[in-house]
Parts: structure tokens; sequence; C-alpha cells
């Protein structure tokens, strides 16, 4: 398998360009795969895309993620946003579609209710796909109303890949359905492991097979024990879940998740600090010396 590791941070321009630029930098040399930077309406974090444009332009190596909200979009204007970066960035463009974290105010600054969600990224994948494969289309539904539409720029990527997230059933389903690979997190080697297969058979049904290299996992971790306050917050991000189970801490203990997850078949992932480092350079060079010998 070939091992890679992106790293995920809130940081975009609130923080200022230079930070941005010093931290795109800081990844590249390290030898880190990727940035990635979230998509969460009501944080204070920046929107992805144009975060990801910004990177782009400055560093010509790192490849560009984001775990990106898709119910509730104009499936013309997503389609060639994300055709326009995948061009100016030279096929550099990783998404992971989510359909939103389900807690207040987030889940109803999507405009698309909860409910309703997963059979709105069920219409709308395809559509994208067609879309991003030059064809000329022709669609009316819940995602939209189009005719006749051909869409350029086209993604470098052909195709350009399409990951999703999550762990509840209907999830899964869509994953191995619809996606290129799945990218869940707040989860452990055996639910991962459990997953794939559901994956796997959904995949099957419809007569896809998804590679073996498309399995990663989001990883948040922390510095130190978990007090209270984020226990609460991470319970409430994945109800029933025990936060302790599925955050590791320190960079021992998130090495040795990275290498669970290696043995049960999960490749790619994406490592983010609970909190923001108070020197970025600091956490990356005592990241890239604790896992850079993992990447392969």
């Amino acid at each position: 398998m070939k091992v890679r590791i992106g790293v995920g941070t809130g940081i975009g321009v609130e923080s200022g360009p230079a930070a941005l630029r010093s931290l795109v930098d800081d990844l590249d040399v390290l030898g880190f795969d990727s940035i990635w930077l979230p998509e969460v309406l009501t944080a204070a974090t920046s929107d992805p895309l144009a975060g990801l444009a910004f990177c782009a332009a400055h560093n010509p190596h790192l490849k560009l993620g984001t775990t990106m909200l898709l119910p509730g979009r104009n499936l013309l204007r997503l389609a060639k946003a994300l055709a326009t970066v995948d061009q100016l960035s030279e096929g550099r463009l990783l998404v992971t579609f989510v359909p939103g974290l389900a807690q207040l105010p987030e889940s109803t600054a999507v405009g698309v209710a909860g409910r309703d969600k997963g059979a709105w990224m069920d219409e709308a994948i395809p559509v994208l796909r067609r879309l991003w494969a030059g064809e000329r289309v022709t669609h009316d539904g819940v995602v939209g109303r189009f005719d006749d539409v051909v869409l350029a720029p086209l993604p470098v990527q052909n195709p350009l890949e399409l990951w999703m997230g999550g762990m509840l059933p209907s999830a899964l389903e869509r994953c191995g359905t619809y996606a290129d690979g799945w990218l869940p997190s707040a989860c452990t080697p055996a639910d991962a492991a459990a997953g794939r297969v559901v994956i796997d058979e959904a995949a099957d049904r419809a007569g896809r097979t998804i590679d073996r290299e498309h399995f990663g996992v989001s990883l948040a971790y922390a510095p130190g024990p978990l007090d209270a306050k984020t226990m609460a917050a991470l319970g409430r991000s994945r109800k029933g879940v025990d936060p302790a189970a599925v955050v590791p801490v320190g960079l021992d203990g998130l090495r040795s998740s990275i290498e669970s997850f290696l043995e049960v078949g999960f490749s790619k992932f994406v490592v983010r600090p609970i909190g923001r480092p108070v020197s970025w350079r600091s956490e990356l060079e005592a990241l890239a010396e604790a896992l850079g010998d993992l990447q392969t």
C-alpha cells in the first residue's frame, strides 16, 4: 500500500496570508502529502475552495484536500468551481463530500433538512460525474433544473475522484454505491474494518469496485489527556462513541493508532490536532519526526 499522510487545519485567511503561506511551505518541505481545509459554515474557518486556490497558487507540489458540504449546493456552480481549482492546481485537488455536522447551528445553516441530505447526495453525485465527463446534461430534480448544459473547464483529473465520509449505515451504502473512496473520522480500526465490508458489499451490488488504496481515516489527536469540555464536545459530534477510544493522545498515541489502521488495510490519513498549536512549524516538525517513516 502507498501510505500518505496529510494535515488538516482550520487555519486560513483569517490568520493572514503569511501564516497560510508558511504552513503550506512547511508541509511541503517536511514531506507531507496534502493540506486539508474543512468546510464548517458556522465556524471561524475560511471557505475551503478559496483557501485551497490560494495554496495552489503559492505552492506547486502539495495536494489540496477538503471535506466539503454537498447538500444545498448549486450543482453547476459547484462543478465549475471544483473543476477550476483542479485545473489551476494541475490536478492536485482531493475532495471528500460530507452531509454536514448534525448539531446546531450548523445543521440548519446548510439549508437542507437532515432527513433529506442523503437523498440529495444520491441525486447530486451522478449529475456531477456527468458534468465533469463533458457530457451534455439535462436534469430536473430536487438538486436543480437545467437544460442542455456542457461544463467548461473540465477537471484535469479524469475522473475527478469523489470520496465520502460518514459511519451511519446509509452513509456506508451511499459510499459503496457512488464514491471512489472513504475517509471516516471518530472511529476505531474495528469500526473502520466493519464499515469497509459494508461499503464493498454495496459497491458489488452496484457493479462497482473501490480501489484498495482508497480507504483512509481522518484522525483528530490531542497533545495531552482530554479535558471534560473537549470530551463533551467530541461526544456530541458522534453520539454513543467514547472520545477516548477514537482520539489518540500524544504523538506516540497517534502513531500507534495509524499503525492499527494500517493493519486493517487503511492507508491514507489526515491528521489534525485538537486546538490550534502555539507554533505550527514546531507541531509539523514533531509530526514529521513521529510519522515520516510511515509514508511509503
